[in-house]
């Protein structure tokens, strides 16, 4: 984990969208999906309910 992926992590929380974070990082959705996924993994729970708005879960709020 690195600061950018929080950065990252912030961002996606912020805009409750994949899409709008993306814009607003200057990335491709499916790279701050990909860094999403993999601090995930590294962390071995689920951040986010990927639900229409997208939603933190408990652990995505801890």
């Amino acid at each position: 984990m690195n600061f950018l992926t929080l950065r990252y992590f912030q961002t996606v929380a912020q805009e409750r969208s994949f899409k709008g974070a993306a814009r607003r990082l200057n990335l491709s959705q499916q790279t701050l999906s990909e860094h999403i996924r993999r601090l995930e993994e590294e962390l071995g729970v689920e951040l986010f309910s990927r639900t229409r708005p997208l939603t933190p879960t408990e652990a995505g709020n801890a």
